[in-house]
């Protein structure tokens, strides 16, 4: 049996020194007031995500109509065999764009999805919506306090909200 005098680099010793050095380095992260300040003023569209109706919807979310635009690029497919699983995405040239929303004119809740796009963000969403059966599918775009649309319909097949 041999022994040692002093401290070997063991595989335990390397171990606790990194934890140590990785929950020192977690004290200077702000865990404070600051995410749940941010998450508190971020206010979630409840009312809006409610309501069953398209336009009721959009009046809730923004407090106006929207103008088409063919700067709002809606892709969609024609047919969606799973109408669990329409793939939907939208992009835009417009400037200063601050949200994008989808809505599902036929489906229980017309409010589908509702992004807020931080400036300097490139403005394009993709989702994969629920759609009860065929129907509209309305991409709105905020951009410099005004609201521009494009609309497509969907085919469903089989519909994705229990039917």
């Amino acid at each position: 049996m041999t022994t040692t005098t002093g401290p070997l680099a063991t595989r335990r010793l390397i171990l606790q020194g990194a934890a140590s050095v990785a929950l020192l380095g977690l004290g200077n992260l702000p865990f404070g007031a600051a995410p749940a300040y941010a998450a508190a003023n971020d206010k979630y569209p409840e009312e809006a995500f409610k309501l069953k109706n398209e336009a009721d919807a959009i009046k809730a979310l923004y407090g106006k109509t929207a103008e088409p635009s063919d700067k709002v690029k809606l892709d969609a497919p024609e047919i969606a065999e799973n109408g669990g699983v329409v793939p939907i995405s939208v992009t835009t040239t417009l400037e200063k764009v601050t949200s994008i929303s989808f809505f599902v004119a036929e489906n229980p809740n017309a409010l589908a999805a509702s992004y807020r796009i931080p400036d300097g963000t490139l403005p394009s969403v993709a989702n994969r919506l629920k759609m009860a059966k065929t129907t509209n599918v309305t991409a709105i775009v905020e951009a410099d306090g005004k609201l521009y649309s494009a609309t497509k319909e969907v085919k469903v097949t089989v519909g994705g909200c229990g039917g």
